[in-house]
Formats: C-alpha cells, structure tokens, sequence
C-alpha cells in the first residue's frame, strides 16, 4: 500500500504490481490505489515503455523495464553490494571473513577481510573452494536438489581432503539436509586441518543461490560449539547480504529464521 497523495509512490507501485498482475482491478487491490488513477499511471507508463497493453484488456512489463535492467546489471558488483554487512560482521566477530560466489561445479572468494588474530588465513580473493568440503560450498549446495548435488559430485568427485571430509554421495546429501534445516554449514576441519568456518548462502534477485559468506578460525582459537554460537549471527549476514542483492522473500523459505 502506498501514502495517500504521494503520486511518485503509486507509480512506484503500480509499476512493481505489473510484475505480478496484469488488470487494472488487481494492480488497484495490491497497491491500494483507486481503478481510475492506475489506469491514469497505466497509460504514461506505456507512453514511456515502461507497460504495454497484452491484447487481453490488461497489462504487462515493457520492453524499457528490460534495458534499463539490462544497463543496471551491466554494472551490478555483488562484492560491492555486500561490503558494508560483511564490514560489520567482521567488526562483531574478529574473524576473517569471507565472501563466495558459485563458478560451476566450485566456488570462488570475491572479497576478504582479514581477522583480528596474530595469524593469517591462508584464502585469497579469486581463490576456488570445493563445495563438498567447505562452509560456503555446502550452504551452496544445501540450496540445490539432491540431483543436482549428485550431478556435480559425478564430475567432481568427492575428494578426501582431511580425515574429516565428506566423501560418500548419500552421507553428503544426508548433512546438506541438517544444513538446509539449520540455515547455516560448519565446516570443522573438513578442507583444511586445523581451520573451522561457519557459512550461510546468499541468493541473487531471481531467488537462486549466488554464493556464500563464512567466518574462519584456527581450530585452536575457536571450540566447534562457540563457533555454533556465531552462526545466527553469519546467517542473518547472509540475508541482509541477499537483500542487498534484490533477493525476494521466498529465497529464505528453506532456512530457519536467523537470531
């Protein structure tokens, strides 16, 4: 619903309603505008191509809606959109912080932060991470059906990185279960000894997983409880991070609430 006599504010809305709906009866029901005035803001928006007419008495996106789309994505960089969550996640926690986008059948960090501790993290920005045996990678993976999982562990294969590591087909898809129902992946010493991380995936404008962020640590420096402790706080990151990148509300369906 829109602010009585706010006339930037009902186009704003009619134009977002188009999206969904396409009679002049239901833009004016979801926008809380009268049938009269979103006909009225119909017909400019069609005269700037931003609505054309679909030929059965209602109406639909137009073909502007797609360039200036296509213009602003053109100069969309996620890692810039997400650099003031992930800041203040590393001023709350200390930890390196780490954001991945999926390339394919791995994921690669985009942007890192560095921890407050007396050591370094051995990741690097345009590093790529197995998705089967890190934070990131699973929290991507617990976004996508299980044949789909299969698929990219056929080509990939599920490699022993440290005692630890997932390396069967099904008890991977077993553990991406317990992710999906928790909101968040651990991984405790599963890529790398002696480091743990704590991840939650981010999902672009269309709703689909992009990528993830993650805290890491040495072992020594965090117990794998503490570290359970933290993970609300990455997930509810993760969402503002998602946010950020225009993500819908049904993409946080699968996650229980973060907090």
């Amino acid at each position: 619903m829109v602010r009585e006599g706010s006339s930037i504010d009902k186009a704003l809305a009619v134009l977002e309603a188009i999206a969904e709906h396409h009679r002049v009866t239901d833009i004016a029901a979801a926008t809380g505008v009268s049938k009269s005035t979103v006909h009225r803001i119909l017909q400019s928006l069609v005269e700037w191509g931003f609505a054309r007419a679909d030929g059965a008495g209602g109406y639909e996106p137009g073909p502007r809606i797609l360039t200036l789309a296509g213009k602003v994505m053109s100069r969309f960089d996620p890692s810039r959109q997400a650099s003031a969550a992930l800041r203040a996640l590393h001023e709350r926690t200390g930890y390196t912080t780490h954001f991945g986008i999926r390339s394919a059948d791995e994921a690669v960090y985009v942007d890192k932060l560095e921890g407050r501790r007396p050591y370094q993290m051995p990741s690097r920005v345009g590093m790529s991470l197995r998705l089967h045996s890190t934070a990131i990678g699973k929290a991507i993976l617990a976004e996508l059906d299980d044949d789909e999982v299969r698929a990219i562990a056929g080509r990939t294969g599920l490699p022993r990185l440290t005692a630890a590591t997932l390396t069967g087909v099904e008890e991977l898809l077993a553990h991406l279960g317990k992710v999906r129902a928790l909101g968040y992946a651990l991984d405790d010493e599963e890529n790398e000894p002696g480091i743990r991380c704590v991840g939650a995936a981010v999902f672009d404008h269309t709703g689909r997983v992009l990528g993830g962020i993650s805290i890491s640590t040495l072992a020594m420096d965090m117990e794998p409880d503490a570290l359970e402790r933290l993970a609300p706080v990455v997930a509810a990151t993760a969402r503002d991070v998602s946010v950020a990148l225009g993500a819908p509300g049904t993409a946080f369906s699968r996650a229980r609430p973060a907090g």
